[in-house]
Parts: structure tokens; C-alpha cells; sequence
């Protein structure tokens, strides 16, 4: 593949750098309240969006967290089957939650032996669908992700700090990151995640 790509026959995967603004995000999960207030809701989404953002997890990893994978004491929870190039099952990771996140999970009826029993397709397409509704143009679910590694590193985060949220393990894909002009914590006593850990 590289020397298919070297010779442009194949072309590397455009990195997407759209982030979801907070005023996006206030309507997004504003209409994800509502939409569970009237009791239509089969994924609480204002939970699942908060999640995905602090911990950086991608959508098929937050499906797969089971109860048991959790370490609460350290923060930390074992994501099975993570995303890597080079394999596609067995590469279990350990990573760090970071405390809005953790508020979260603790949040989560213990009902199921997964924390968020869900599938994929029911959070894409209500994650698409509120999207749509809205009139928010060319945001994906995963976008959360790259929004969640920007905030590390807006925080000031070292690469290998962030890596152990993210799970990244190779730094020089987080490199992109280190460009960061904004500096602080946007989220600073953002008003969802108290909303999300109810």
C-alpha cells in the first residue's frame, strides 16, 4: 500500500478537522433533552455525546465497554478490540477517563453487564438525525473525537498524556494536534456535563 500510495494510485485518508461548536453542541444535546423528556428516546443520546466527547472513545468502542472492563479507583477502563491498523480484533487497551466522562459512566444504571448497551446504528442515526433536523452541516459522530483530543491539548496536555486518553499509539498522529492556538478549557463548568451525569 505505501508504494501504491508513493505513486499516487491510492491517496492517504483526508484528515477531517471539522469540530462541533458549543453553540452546535447547546442545540444538538438541547434537542436530545427534549426528545427524552417526551419519553422517545431508546438511547439516552445527552449521555452518550457527553461520554464520547470527554473520553474520546469512537462510537463501536462505547458499545463494547462492559462494567467489568471498568477500574474506578484509577480512572481507567480496558477499550476491547480498539481501532489499529495493523490488527483488527484482540487489541484490547487500557485507558484513562477523564473525570466528566467518569461522571457519566458512575451515571449509568448497572442493569446490563455493558455500560452502554446500545448499538451503533441506534446512536449514528440518532446522532445523523438530529443533524439533519437542526440544519448542522458535515458533522459525524467521530468528529467528537478530534474535538475531544483538541480540548487535551487546548488544557495543555503532553502527547503521552492525551495518548493514554485517546489511545493512540503512535504519537505522531497526535502531532497535528500540538498546533493548538486557543488555549484553556472551554468546557470549564459547562453546564451539559452536570446535565449528563444525572
Amino acid at each position: 500500500q505505501g508504494a501504491m500510495r508513493h505513486q499516487g494510485l491510492i491517496s492517504a485518508s483526508q484528515q477531517r478537522d471539522r469540530r462541533p461548536t458549543l453553540e452546535e453542541l447547546e442545540r444538538i444535546l438541547t434537542f436530545f433533552e427534549e426528545r427524552d423528556a417526551r419519553g422517545r428516546a431508546v438511547v439516552p443520546m445527552v449521555k452518550v455525546v457527553v461520554f464520547a466527547l470527554f473520553s474520546t472513545r469512537r462510537q463501536e468502542e462505547i458499545t463494547r465497554i462492559a462494567w467489568a472492563d471498568l477500574d474506578e479507583e484509577h480512572s481507567t477502563v480496558v477499550v476491547r478490540d480498539m481501532k489499529h491498523p495493523g490488527q483488527k480484533i484482540g487489541n484490547d487497551t487500557r485507558c484513562d477517563v477523564p473525570d466528566p466522562a467518569m461522571r457519566v459512566v458512575l451515571s449509568m444504571p448497572r442493569a446490563d453487564p455493558l455500560i452502554f448497551p446500545y448499538t451503533t446504528d441506534a446512536i449514528g442515526a440518532a446522532f445523523t438525525r438530529a443533524c439533519q433536523v437542526l440544519g448542522i452541516q458535515d458533522l459525524r459522530f467521530h468528529d467528537l473525537r478530534h474535538e475531544g483530543v483538541s480540548r487535551l491539548f487546548e488544557m495543555g496536555s503532553s502527547i503521552p498524556h492525551a495518548a493514554a486518553v485517546s489511545g493512540h499509539r503512535s504519537w505522531a498522529s497526535l502531532k497535528r494536534y500540538t498546533h493548538m492556538k486557543t488555549r484553556g478549557d472551554k468546557y470549564d463548568g459547562w453546564q451539559w456535563i452536570e446535565r449528563a451525569a444525572r
